[in-house]
C-alpha cells in the first residue's frame, strides 16, 4: 500500500484530468503465494495497472474488482485461490490463497510526507460496519477508510476519523504496537464488554524492527536468540572471542565479532539503534559487562539487562558506579535479568528474559497471572498474517 500510495497521489492530484482509482492490496495469505501481505496493485479510472499481486494469475480478476470498486465507490473485500468446486476458477497455480481488499480513492486523499503507516478499514459483515455498508467509502475528502500516520505520537490523531470512539483506544494501543515492531497484518480493536462487536483494521508499517542486541557467545545467548526468532526483532549477537561468535551456532541473529562496548558505540554513531532497542548483556565477565552497560545506560534504549548472581550484580553495581554511572541510570538496570519464573534452564531463562522484555515494552510495572486481573484480556493481541 505504501509503496503506490505516491502514485495514487499523483493520480488524483493532477491539474488537468485528474484520475480517481482503485488500490488492491492482500490483507492476508494462506499456504504458498508468490507475494507477501502488504502487496498492493493499483488500477486508475483510464485503465492503467500499476503493480503486481501475484506475478499474473489473478490479476485480471484483482482488475475487474477495481473497476467495480471505481463504479460503486465502495471498497470490498475478495478472497482468490484453488477452487475445490471448480478447476477452472481463478486460482493461484501455487495452491495458495489471499484476501485482498479493494479500496477506490478519489480527489483530496490527505497528504502526510513520509508515513510511518497506512491504516485501512477492513469492511466486513459486522455491526460496526454497518454503516459503512450503507454509504459509498471512497477515500478522498475527508480521508474515510483510510488513515495515514506520520508518526509514533500521531496515531490517536490519525485514527479518530476511521474508528468509532468506543474502540478508539484499543485502536491506538494494538496500531502502536504494530508500528513499534514493523509489522504488517490484521487487528480487531473490541470495544468495552458489551458496547459492540470488534472493527477490522489492516495496517502496513514501514517502522523497522526493534533491535535486539545479544552480547556472550554461550549457552544463554543462543537460546535467547533462537527464542526471540519468532517475535519478529533485529537480532545481532556480539562475542569479541572469533572462536566462539560462530555464526553457525546462531541462526536468525547478525554475529559480530567485536567488543560490545565498543560495538554498542559504534552503532549508536551509525543510528543502528534507537528507543526501542533492547541490550542482554549475559557475559558473566566483568571486563566485557562493565564497559558494555556503562555504553548502553548512557543511551535511551527500552531495555538493558544483565545476567549474574545477586552478589555479582552487586560487584557490578559498585563498578559502575566507579564508572560514572549515575543511580538513575542504574535504577533502569534490570539485573540479575529476567522475571522470576522459577528457570534453569538456558532455554527457561531465555523465556524468562523476553517475558520481563515484554512487560517493560508494553509499560506492565508488575506482572500479575492473568486470573488476577480484570477488562479484556487481549488489549494488545493482534492476528498478524
Amino acid at each position: 500500500m505504501l509503496d503506490v500510495l505516491g502514485i495514487a497521489q499523483q493520480r488524483l492530484d493532477r491539474e488537468v484530468g485528474p484520475s480517481a482509482c482503485a488500490i488492491a492490496t492482500i490483507v492476508s495469505v494462506e499456504g504458498s503465494v508468490p507475494r507477501p501481505v502488504g502487496t498492493s496493485m493499483l488500477v486508475d479510472a483510464e485503465g492503467a495497472i500499476h503493480g503486481s499481486l501475484s506475478g499474473g494469475c489473478v490479476e485480471g480478476a484483482v482488475l475487474e474488482a477495481c473497476q467495480e470498486a471505481l463504479e460503486t465507490g465502495r471498497p470490498a473485500m475478495h478472497r482468490f485461490g484453488v477452487s475445490e468446486d471448480d478447476a477452472f476458477a481463478v486460482g493461484l497455480m501455487c495452491g495458495g490463497s489471499l484476501e485482498v481488499l479493494v479500496q477506490p480513492f478519489e480527489p483530496g486523499l490527505p497528504v502526510v510526507e513520509d508515513p510511518v503507516a497506512a491504516v485501512l478499514r477492513v469492511p466486513r459483515d459486522t455491526e460496526a460496519d454497518e454503516a459503512a455498508r450503507e454509504a459509498p467509502a471512497p477515500v478522498g475528502r475527508g480521508g474515510a477508510g483510510l488513515a495515514l500516520v506520520r508518526d509514533a505520537d500521531s496515531v490517536e490523531a490519525a485514527l479518530a476519523p476511521l474508528v468509532p470512539p468506543q474502540v478508539l483506544e484499543a485502536a491506538v494501543s494494538q496500531t502502536s504496537w504494530m508500528i513499534d515492531g514493523g509489522r504488517t497484518g490484521t487487528i480487531r480493536p473490541a470495544p468495552p464488554t458489551g458496547r459492540g462487536e470488534p472493527i477490522e483494521l489492516f495496517i502496513e508499517s514501514r517502522t523497522r524492527p526493534a533491535h535486539l542486541l545479544v552480547f556472550g557467545a554461550n549457552a544463554f545467548g543462543q537460546a535467547l536468540v533462537a527464542a526471540a526468532r519468532p517475535l519478529g526483532l533485529r537480532i545481532t549477537l556480539c562475542d569479541q572471542r572469533p572462536a566462539f561468535a560462530d555464526p553457525r551456532s546462531f541462526p536468525g541473529a547478525e554475529v559480530v565479532r567485536a567488543w560490545p562496548h565498543r560495538f554498542l558505540t559504534d552503532a549508536a554513531a551509525r543510528g543502528d539503534i534507537d528507543a526501542r532497542s533492547i541490550v542482554c548483556v549475559l557475559t558473566h565477565d566483568p571486563k566485557v559487562d562493565v564497559p558494555a552497560l556503562t555504553a548502553a545506560l548512557d543511551l535511551d534504549l527500552a531495555y538493558v539487562g544483565a545476567m549474574g548472581s545477586r552478589r555479582s550484580d552487586r560487584t557490578r553495581r559498585a563498578a559502575l558506579r566507579e564508572a560514572g554511572a549515575s543511580e538513575e541510570a542504574l535504577a533502569r538496570l534490570r539485573s540479575p535479568i529476567g522475571l522470576d519464573l522459577g528457570a534453569v534452564t538456558p532455554a527457561e531463562i531465555a523465556v524468562a528474559i523476553l517475558a520481563e522484555i515484554l512487560a517493560v515494552r508494553s509499560g506492565h510495572g508488575t506482572v500479575a497471572p492473568l486470573r488476577d486481573g480484570q477488562g479484556p484480556l487481549h488489549q494488545r493481541t493482534l492476528e498478524t498474517r
